[in-house]
């Protein structure tokens, strides 16, 4: 992690339009099927909805346990699909006017990474 900070404090992130290696951008569509795919393999969702959502079902209803859990884990995705659009459209729309604070971003996460990494040796050395 420390690696990490250091190589994105040295060599802040830009902002670019995404482009593939014919040179023509990306379409909406297919940065999405990525950004999903990239989510939808993190096991950390997997252990949430096997930590979380449980605890909202009710077996005493007339609704199967399965189909609870199904629909709270939909509420949850659009919800998360929302957000993590806006956020995105916004930082987009921020960065690309506004490239030297895309760089101070890409500093302060470096700083950040930097900052954890030492803390966690320190508190395993200790």
């Amino acid at each position: 992690m420390v690696w990490l900070g250091f190589t994105t404090v040295l060599r802040p992130a830009t902002p670019y339009a995404h482009a593939t290696a014919s040179g023509a951008t990306e379409s909406w569509g297919r940065q999405a099927v990525r950004g999903f795919g990239t989510s939808g393999l993190n096991p950390k969702v997997l252990l949430l909805f096997l930590a979380l959502l449980p605890q909202f079902t009710d077996p005493t209803t007339g609704w199967p346990v399965a189909a609870q859990i199904l629909l709270l884990g939909l509420v949850h995705l659009t919800s998360c699909a929302v957000v993590y659009t806006g956020v995105g459209t916004g930082a987009r729309a921020v960065l690309r006017a506004r490239p030297a604070a895309a760089r101070i971003v890409s500093r302060v996460s470096g700083a950040v990474m930097i900052t954890l990494g030492v803390a966690l040796t320190v508190e395993q050395l200790i």
